[in-house]
Parts: structure tokens; sequence; C-alpha cells
């Protein structure tokens, strides 16, 4: 059975037809086989869901409890049958309950990357090599500029201005599921154990993630505390909010993002971030190219990001490679209401 066959671009996004679902969809569908709880790959509105435990909980927590007609859960390992395929959730590695789709119909096995990281990460399941015959890849950051280091390195970055500017506060964006997290169990890592404070759009999520047992340390809402309070301490907070009225609540603020974006020092500039951290939570242009080489596979379906490059490097490689026209998928919506920021809430 030809590839295109078993999966195939749409309007309302990637549909299997023989399954009768859609991976990640962008508009309501009958059936949805969603990656990871990112809101441009989670919507609500689908007539039925199936997930990863963690992946549906976290849909509850950003929709409310109806946000599907029915849902249904999924184990990393875990095969089942749709129609005339079989599925499997294998670990992604890009945040917590983020999984690669395995769609294998007869004898063709195709894998649906969603996002993915390479590297470690202590808040989630490390991604999982699937070998396959087509693999469905993003180029988020699908460029050679695009080396993100070790995030280790970046966290140290963040502490030495800590321990440089006592007086000033430090207001770290953060993309509030995965990223967030993230930072707070890596500033662990690094040995720092004062409390962090949290945005009060972190909250649930943060706290959810500490409920499926991801040791964070001490952490607190920074609603309530007094400007003069938060001299030396660490806040993490969605990326809109640090440019916010909201960020005048701290003393003499170090701004800083972490996100792979932030090894564009132009990019860091424009948005007024003065400590650039470039961490992020997708597979870098190394990472891309080696996870493309180790599958096997002989097909390369490219798809939300930098996509010419890598497609350019899979056929110099001697693979057949295409772009994907996806539409409707890029970085998580962080937009924060002013009402809310003003709030911290």
């Amino acid at each position: 059975m030809r590839p295109q066959d078993i999966l195939l671009p749409t309007a309302a996004g990637l549909c299997c037809k023989p399954g009768g679902f859609h991976i990640d969809p962008v508009r309501p569908v009958e059936r949805a086989v969603i990656t990871h709880g990112h809101s441009d790959h989670a919507r609500a509105g689908h007539g039925a869901v199936l997930a990863t435990q963690e992946t549906l909980d976290m849909m509850r927590l950003r929709y409310g409890e109806n946000f599907a007609g029915s849902t249904q859960t999924i184990s990393y390992g875990e095969e089942i049958r749709l129609g005339d395929v079989r599925v499997k959730f294998h670990p992604a590695g890009h945040v917590l309950g983020s999984a690669q789709i395995a769609v294998t119909c007869m004898d063709t096995c195709i894998v649906a990357s969603g996002d993915y990281k390479d590297a470690p990460d202590p808040t989630c399941t490390p991604f999982e090599l699937v070998p396959c015959d087509v693999f469905i890849t993003e180029a988020t950051f699908g460029l050679p500029v695009f080396r993100h280091g070790d995030a280790a390195l970046e966290v140290k970055k963040l502490l030495a201005s800590v321990a440089l500017f006592p007086e000033r506060a430090h207001l770290v964006g953060a993309y509030s599921l995965g990223k967030a997290q993230r930072v707070i169990a890596l500033l662990r890592k690094a040995g720092y154990d004062a409390p962090i404070y949290l945005h009060g759009a972190m909250e649930k999520i943060t706290s959810y993630y500490q409920s499926r047992g991801i040791a964070l340390g001490e952490l607190r809402p920074v609603a309530g505390m007094k400007k003069a309070q938060l001299a030396g301490t660490i806040t993490l907070a969605p990326p809109s909010a640090t440019s916010d009225i909201w960020a005048r609540r701290f003393p003499d603020p170090v701004t800083a993002f972490a996100s792979g974006w932030m090894r564009v020092r132009a990019r860091a500039r424009q948005g007024g971030v003065e400590l650039p951290l470039v961490i992020s939570d997708h597979a870098d242009w190394d990472g891309l190219t080696a996870t493309v080489a180790a599958t096997g596979a002989g097909e390369i379906w490219v798809t939300h990001g930098q996509e010419d490059a890598l497609v350019h490097w899979c056929k110099s490689r001697g693979l057949r490679a295409q772009p994907l026209d996806l539409v409707g998928y890029g970085e998580e919506e962080e937009s924060v209401p002013a009402a809310q920021s003003e709030a911290g809430a």
C-alpha cells in the first residue's frame, strides 16, 4: 500500500482514511488522535479523542471536562486497532505525555513524530527511536544555525546573573506546558533550592506535573508578594507577561526568555530580552538529521517549520523527501489576557 493511501494532508490536518481518524487536527473532527497537549496540536471540540493520560488531563485542565465527546487513554507501547490500521504510541520527549504515533497498515509503517526532542529532560519520558518506512518529522528548528547546546549551561548563565544582581528580580519567560517545568527541574539539578515563583497562569499545569511525581521543589505564587520581597528571586511567567504591565511589580527585573529562538540574537533584542536562554523542547538541526537517519526510513515527510532545508538534506542523502502542506501549527499560544496579567492570576 502506498504511504499516501494511509496518511494524507487535508484541511483539517493529517487524515488516516483507512483508520477513520485525524492526527492533531486543527478543526473539529469525528475522531482525533493527539500527540501532545500544546494548544496548536490539542484542540477542543472533537467527537472522540485518543491520547496518553497526561495529554487528556492537560486538555481537561485547559478546556474543561467536556472538551470532547468521548476520550480513550493509550499508554506508551500499547497498540490498538482503528479501522484497517494498527496504532501504537511511543515517547516523543517533548513534554509530559507527548507521543509519536506509529500507524501500520498491512506491511507499511508510518511514524508521525508530532513535536520531539532527543535532549535529556527530567520532566518527561525520553524520546524513543522507532524504525519505520516513512517518518513524518517536525522542522521547527530545521536550519543548520539552530544548534541548541547544553541546557544545563544556559541555566548556569541564569544563576550567575542572579548572583551578580542580588538587588534585581529575574523574570523568565517560558511556555506554561513543558518549558517552565523543565527550567525549574534544571534549576534544582544545578543546586538552586530557594523558592521559585510562578505567574498564576502556570500554577495549574505545574501542580499537575508535581502530581505525576515530577519533583520541582518549593514553588510559590507571585501574586500578593511585595516588590521588595522579590529582589534576588526567580519568577517564571508566560512570555507575553514579561513585557506586560504585570512585570512592573518586580524590582528592576532582568528579563530572560527560555527558547530555541534565543539562538538568534536579533530576535532576543527585538523582544527586549536581556538574558536569552537557549533552551528548547524541540530537536535542533543535529537532532533532526540524526533522528531522520537513525529511523531507517526511506521516505521523509517534513512539516511545520523550516521544511525546505531538511528536505534538501534528506534528498542529498538519497532519501525520498517532501514537505507536507499542513497549516495551523507553530509555537504554543501563550497570550495572557490583560486582566489576568494585572491580577497575577
